[in-house]
């Protein structure tokens, strides 16, 4: 059964009860991301999620670890373009000692600087080490290339210059700015009972100040065009990539399902065609990455350089089929079919049924029903996969970013056209 509330400070608390699983899996869930921050503190959410673990006036870094450690649990965090989120999953009857805990870790954080200079260097090393793995980086040096200078198109973690200027102040700052009970959101399912874990969340996150900052800025804008990262690699790394829908969209399980059958699976035309049929790859797959406003369908892929061209090519023959000629019936029926089978095999545990229901909230601001979503995605036509392959896979917002021994010259602009 699902439940909402909503605290006197803001908050707002959505729960699933599932009697029949052992785990609750409890989300804090905070709008707070790469695209909220000024653009000389990029990395600074981030910067924030690592802070919170550093320890708080109550508990050091290490006893953190050991009491989530000794119930069995789990606790752990993200950060993305859009929200922060810190979750622990646990034991139903150790719910409280979770919500203690994270309340503890967002109200009481010390963000001692001698651990800030310590933490400051783990994530250096975590830049260099994305820098240092191309079929990494390359994402995200695509939002970079799509989104240009929109705040949509910065990394999550920041650069080695905007980590390194942060300031303890600076985090306290963005701490104080963002967190507050307009933009949070706690997520819990599993073995629970609303009535009860509202209480006990009220109690805890009753510091919290109410209110909450601007959520963001204007609509980004797509470039298209080509860029070149040049490294000396053995292979080269892509991303060729177009607008596509924001979370929100009627059209979102058309998109789905056009992103299935395009490459997002073993049985797709890019695996199919690039790997199995022409063994120009050993990973070839495409993605959706979406946002409250926004959001882009993107192939990955990585190649010897001398396949890139034609592999290239055989991307965009894929983008004029889907355009030009209808789906098989067959295709559509097993895109379905795999993305119903994903659908309700995920529901089967609390993590994935607490990241669903916040997703659901902070995207949709309510709930769909399962049996609705299983009837929109029936809905789907092969007509509908067509008009929206037409809607999206233009020339005019086509854009790659090669990382790897390439050039300008090797790409021209005029590469980028559908055939």
């Amino acid at each position: 059964m699902l439940q909402k509330s909503t605290l006197n400070n803001g908050i707002r608390v959505v729960t699933e009860r599932m009697p029949e699983l052992h785990s609750v899996t409890v989300g804090f869930w905070v709008q707070n991301g790469s695209r909220h921050e000024d653009p000389n503190l990029n990395g600074i959410s981030h910067f924030i999620e690592h802070m919170l673990f550093r320890g708080t006036t109550s508990r050091s870094s290490l006893q953190i670890a050991k009491q989530i450690d000794s119930v069995g649990g789990v606790l752990n965090a993200f950060t993305g373009r859009e929200f922060s989120c810190y979750f622990a999953k646990i034991l139903g009857d150790k719910l409280p000692q979770a919500i203690s805990l994270l309340s503890d870790l967002v109200l009481n954080s010390t963000f001692v600087p001698k651990e800030i200079e310590k933490e400051r260097r783990v994530i250096l090393q975590e830049i260099s080490m994305v820098e240092d793995t191309p079929d990494d980086q390359v994402h995200d040096l695509f939002c970079k290339s799509i989104w240009h200078s929109h705040p949509l198109g910065r990394p999550v973690l920041g650069d080695c210059e905007t980590v390194s200027s942060i300031t303890r102040n600076d985090l306290l700052q963005m701490l104080a700015d963002r967190y507050r009970g307009d933009n949070i959101l706690i997520v819990a399912a599993g073995n629970l009972q609303h009535e009860k874990i509202l209480g006990q969340i009220e109690q805890a996150f009753s510091g919290v100040k109410s209110g909450g900052a601007e959520r963001f800025c204007t609509l980004p804008q797509y470039r298209p065009g080509v860029q070149v990262t040049a490294k000396n690699l053995e292979q080269t790394h892509f991303c060729l990539g177009s607008k596509a829908l924001p979370q929100n969209h009627n059209d979102r399980f058309v998109l789905h399902l056009l992103n299935s059958i395009l490459g997002g699976s073993m049985s797709s035309r890019l695996f199919q065609t690039i790997r199995e049929e022409r063994g120009l790859a050993y990973s070839i797959y495409s993605y959706l990455n979406t946002h409250s406003d926004a959001g882009s369908l993107v192939v990955y892929g990585g190649t010897r350089p001398d396949d890139l061209p034609e592999t290239l090519q055989l991307i965009l023959q894929q983008f004029s089929r889907l355009k030009n000629e209808y789906i098989s019936n067959e295709e559509l029926h097993m895109a379905r079919e795999q993305m119903k089978g994903t659908l309700l095999l995920s529901l089967e545990s609390s993590d994935n049924r607490m990241t669903r229901l916040a997703k659901n909230e902070i995207f949709l601001g309510h709930q769909p029903e399962i049996a609705d979503v299983i009837a929109a995605i029936d809905k789907v036509t092969v007509e509908s996969v067509q008009r929206l392959a037409n809607l999206l896979l233009s020339d005019e917002s086509l854009n790659l970013h090669i990382v790897g021994p390439a050039n300008h010259q090797q790409f021209p602009l005029n590469l980028l056209e559908i055939p």
